[in-house]
């Protein structure tokens, strides 16, 4: 006779450890991209949009630029 209330329960169980585990997940995420080891951050960026304009007005050849980059990208 109420077994709507009871899958009610059920769906309502599932939906709610869905939501646990997605938040878990995205809080690890988040402290990862927080603390974790940043291979190339907005200074780097901002040195290799540098070096690529240097390299696009002629200031370094190629040579120059691939070992700049690399030096750039660790």
């Amino acid at each position: 006779m109420h077994y709507g209330n009871i899958f009610f329960g059920w769906v309502f169980m599932l939906v709610w450890w869905v939501l646990i585990i997605t938040a878990i997940v995205v809080f690890i995420k988040w402290l990862i991209e927080q603390f974790g080891e940043k291979k190339e951050g907005p200074a780097a960026k901002q040195a290799m949009d540098i070096l690529k304009e240097r390299y696009a007005r002629g200031e370094i050849d190629k040579k120059e630029f691939e070992e700049k980059k690399k030096d750039l990208m660790g």
